[in-house]
């Protein structure tokens, strides 16, 4: 198989690149290097092994050169993370959106109907949410006073009563918090349409929070394991805002590569897309992480903040089982295994050093 990557010198994508390369299928690597997430202009030592061009998805006629000969593409290129401010959307926009769209009007050309799209929890936004009286509920907006005085956890609409998370599945409301979220919930919509247009398949992977070897440093544009891992590494606590209990899904970066391969290999919906969560299905808080990671960087413990970030949400979990039972992923990597192995391992260069 030859397969076409976006974004395959970034922290997923060259992953996914290499576990393609060990079975023996033939990788095409496309990446802008774009600064907000590479430390330099120079490709990475790890892409060598691949057929690398320097260039971008919104390139019309270097797409399109790019896939001819193409079986699948695996698109991951995109401005990522929180980001610092809404003076961010242009490039948001740029990069994800208009980026994906020049990607498939240039398969359709090419006739190559095989997509797998990066996707993410983002576009969830708050996850799912059950009052004792009243069932599955969207949870009330957060408002800046709880924040303040220290309320975290979403309360009832309906009754005022504290709710309790619950797993996220894949038809779960959409309702993205952030213009990362809003131009990836676009990008699905996006592949939708070419999906219906053309008969093409997409898997959208909506990846929970992704950590391993590769990550970016140094940058707003990182994960929060990446940032607790840089403040550690100049001696630091790690700074976590709230109290510290809102729930994730940790999944390190190696079962979601695996994941892609699978989804790669596997036959999708004719001219569907079908959204699945990658995740762990392992759930774990913010402050787990930061003092796991801490103890495995013999650092300092944790600094608990409160406050938090316009966009921020309380808890969003992931329901692993329809990954599991359409491409046959499990996670493999335990949580504690994962994160004694990220306090050393390989980073890319500082973004700015």
């Amino acid at each position: 198989m030859r397969v076409l990557i976006t974004g395959g010198a970034g922290f997923i994508g060259s992953h996914i690149a290499d576990q393609l390369a060990d079975s023996g299928d033939e990788v095409v690597v496309l990446d802008s290097l774009l600064p907000t997430a590479h430390g330099s202009t120079v490709p990475p030592g790890y892409t060598g092994r691949h057929r690398f061009l320097r260039g971008d998805v919104t390139d019309p006629e270097l797409v399109a050169e790019l896939l001819d000969g193409v079986d699948a593409v695996c698109h991951q290129a995109a401005v990522v993370g929180h980001g610092i401010d809404p003076s961010d959307a242009p490039s948001y926009a740029l990069n994800n959106d208009y980026g994906t769209a020049v990607l498939l009007a240039g398969m359709h050309a090419a006739g190559v109907r095989k997509l797998v799209l990066a996707s993410s929890m983002v576009v969830y936004g708050e996850g799912r949410y059950e009052c004792p009286e009243h069932g599955i509920v969207p949870p009330s907006p957060r408002r800046q006073s709880d924040v303040d005085a220290g309320r975290f956890e979403p309360a009832c609409g309906e009754c005022g009563a504290e709710l309790g998370w619950r797993l996220v599945p894949e038809d779960a409301p959409l309702m993205p918090r952030s213009t990362y979220a809003a131009t990836k919930l676009a990008q699905e919509h996006l592949a939708g349409a070419w999906a219906r247009q053309t008969g093409g398949t997409v898997w959208a992977m909506r990846y929970h929070n992704v950590y391993g070897p590769r990550m970016p440093q140094n940058t707003p544009y990182a994960g929060v394991a990446s940032l607790f891992r840089s403040s550690l590494v100049r001696g630091e606590a790690p700074t976590v805002l709230e109290d510290g209990r809102q729930q994730r899904d940790f999944v390190h970066v190696h079962d979601v590569a695996r994941a892609n391969v699978l989804a790669l290999r596997t036959e999708g919906a004719e001219g569907e897309i079908t959204p699945l969560n990658v995740c762990s299905g392992q759930p774990h808080t913010v402050g787990e992480l930061a003092a796991e990671l801490a103890r495995a960087c013999a650092g300092p413990a944790p600094r608990i903040a409160g406050g938090a970030r316009p966009a921020d949400v309380r808890h969003v979990v992931a329901d692993p089982a329809l990954a599991r039972e359409l491409l046959g992923f499990t996670a493999e990597t335990s949580f504690e295994e994962g994160i004694t192995a990220f306090a050393t391992a390989e980073l890319r260069a500082p973004v700015g050093g």
